[in-house]
């Protein structure tokens, strides 16, 4: 007797959820807490899409109807797109991962809208949709009792209770004309004020028009969206009670930049901006993200959008580590066959073949190919920081020294069996000595790194070959100081932080404000009364002496690199800002050498 089933009868007994609350709860955590102002308005731009013009508008506004009946203001979102019928809201909103559009890993998952604003709004959801002239209503909303996510059923008779209802024309909205939709998000409870700006917003009354301006690059042609402002004045104030068009980035960034451009990238295009040094930045700060920032462009949208302090940080990994607060730039990676582009189901990030965008690698082909524009901005920031170069004497002083910066990985033993290469210890760097073929030996050659006898210690072996050239980076960084008063710092870079060190560029930046370096130059300059002239000669030596304490920092701990126990994450962390803060903290042996300095230059100091 066999065995075998037929494929006609074998079945699949399809996964369900257990507790779809659970599950909703959970994923809407990962997503911005305004998320639910991207998901709906890109829901409207799909369904205005749908439409036989392609045509249409979208608006976030206060739901009127609501306030003159129960005094509360909340939120709502209006289009003029495709609409729906009543069975297919139940159809379509009731299930969590279903939509109208084609859903795909790029574009609609058909979950965004009901996991960032149903989290968000426990009292509900009300959807209110018209087609061909006829509307219906559905209520999406978390149950007090149970914690479930579902449709809340509608009483239109004694005992009879229904999921969709139908509308009277009375409750279209004014735009809405056959076909379109509104959201109305009512909050967590009953009274919340769903138009009230979240806790935070530094623009309460443009909050939803500066997260859409700031996460959308354009809209689609044809397609116009605006947002309510100054909605508790009266209405009939047009000047401060108003609707507002939203238009992304690309409006500002195109208006209020001098110069802008692209450049090609490995599997991206960057495109920058400079913008324009004016009142107009601050103004709009409000409205549109206003000041130097980096973001990753897809589909007309930004993703992994970095502002402030971290805008600033990646900015100067791209190179722009002065006047940084007037470059914009957005990276667009390009899909090909061998490239997968997808976004997280929260669309916070992008991947690339399932992995996280590649911005080190970017960022250090962007500086190899700054463009000339970005370059001389730098250049026009930076001409005031470097008033005094020390350099030069504190190489000169610690090159006898430098041995005792080359750390050691392996200890010399008369009897050991490795021979050990002592000029590929120096920074961690490895060893730059030619194989047998003249190859070089970190390039997996014969005698080289890959499948090389020793593994990873072949690139300390000593070779019968001729030996390479020695292309041993320089151990010193680039030193720049940077100050307020000379416009090369903004605040909050380097706030209350001695020096900052971009390990990819080997550049060290000195915060000449910090409070450490000016309190001991205001020591001596009180202990010597003298004027102007004694005044920079102190500064200078203070400088001095304070940077030849930070360079050797960096350099001794660049000598870890690539050590067993030292990870890049802890190189990072031991040449952060705080570490590098602390490195200055101690006083005496700057002080003495500082004292001793200007003794020589300005004859004896007497003690305070």
């Amino acid at each position: 007797m066999s065995n075998h089933v037929s494929p006609h009868v074998e079945k699949t007994l399809e996964m369900t959820v257990a507790n779809t609350g659970f599950l909703l709860d959970r994923m809407g955590e990962d997503c911005h807490p305004l998320q639910f102002l991207r998901e709906l308005t890109q829901n409207s731009i799909e369904s205005i899409g749908r439409t036989a013009e392609k045509k249409g508008e979208i608006v976030w506004d206060v739901d009127w109807n609501h306030l003159n009946d129960t005094g509360y203001y909340k939120l709502s979102i209006t289009d003029t797109g495709d609409g729906m019928t009543g069975q297919q809201m139940v159809d379509l909103i009731n299930r969590l991962s279903s939509s109208l559009s084609e859903q795909s890993f790029i574009g609609n998952y058909g979950v965004g809208a009901k996991i960032s604003a149903a989290t968000r709004n426990h009292a509900g959801l009300v959807y209110l949709s018209w087609r061909d002239g006829k509307g219906a209503m559905i209520h999406l909303w978390r149950d007090p009792v149970t914690y479930r996510y579902g449709l809340k059923q509608i009483k239109v008779g004694e005992g009879v209770y229904v999921h969709s209802v139908e509308l009277v024309d009375d409750a279209k909205p004014e735009i809405i004309k056959e076909h379109g939709t509104r959201v109305v998000l009512l909050g967590m409870s009953e009274d919340s004020n769903t138009m009230d700006a979240p806790a935070g917003s530094s623009t309460p009354s443009r909050w939803v028009a500066r997260y859409l301006n700031s996460r959308y690059f354009r809209f689609p042609e044809g397609i116009t969206v605006k947002s309510r402002e100054g909605w508790t004045l009266p209405r009939e104030n047009r000047d401060t009670n108003i609707l507002r068009t939203v238009t992304g980035q690309e409006h500002y960034l195109t208006k209020h930049s001098d110069v802008s451009g692209t450049l090609q990238l490995n599997g991206a295009v960057a495109h920058w901006w400079i913008l324009r040094s004016e009142k107009t930045s601050s103004q709009l700060s409000g409205s549109y993200e206003s000041a130097g920032h980096v973001a990753a462009l897809y589909n007309d949208e930004l993703y992994e959008l970095q502002t402030g302090r971290a805008g600033m940080n990646r900015l100067q990994q791209f190179g722009v580590i002065f006047g940084y607060k007037r470059v914009v730039i957005y990276v667009e990676p390009k899909a090909d066959e061998s490239t997968k582009l997808t976004t997280n189901t929260a669309r916070t990030s992008l991947s690339i073949n399932n992995e996280p965008l590649p911005w080190a690698e970017w960022a250090a082909e962007f500086r190899e190919k700054m463009p000339r524009q970005i370059k001389e901005l730098i250049n026009e920031y930076s001409a005031d920081t470097s008033a005094e170069d020390y350099s030069k004497s504190i190489r000169e002083r610690l090159q006898n020294l430098l041995d005792l910066y080359r750390v050691s990985r392996y200890k010399p033993s008369p009897t050991g069996s490795l021979l050990i290469d002592m000029d590929a210890m120096t920074r961690g760097a490895r060893s730059r000595a030619a194989d047998y073929t003249g190859r070089d030996a970190t390039s997996g050659g014969p005698g080289g790194k890959s499948g090389a006898a020793g593994g990873v210690y072949s690139a300390y072996l000593k070779t019968d070959g001729v030996p390479g050239e020695d292309t041993q980076p320089d151990i010193f960084p680039d030193v720049k100081w940077v100050s307020v008063k000379d416009g090369s710092r903004e605040p909050p870079d380097l706030e209350d932080r001695a020096a900052k060190f971009l390990l990819d560029q080997n550049r060290l930046i000195i915060n000449g404000d910090f409070r450490v370096f000016t309190d001991l130059a205001d020591k001596f300059n009180r202990d010597l009364g003298g004027g102007t002239a004694v005044s920079e000669v102190v500064t200078k030596a203070v400088r001095h002496w304070f940077q030849q304490a930070l360079e050797e920092t960096v350099i001794g701990i660049q000598a870890l690199q690539k050590s067993k126990q030292w990870t890049n994450e802890d190189i990072a962390k031991a040449t952060s800002e705080e570490a590098l803060t602390a490195a200055v903290m101690q006083r005496y042996h700057v002080y003495t050498s500082v004292k001793r300095e200007l003794g020589s230059k300005l004859g004896k100091i007497q003690a305070a």
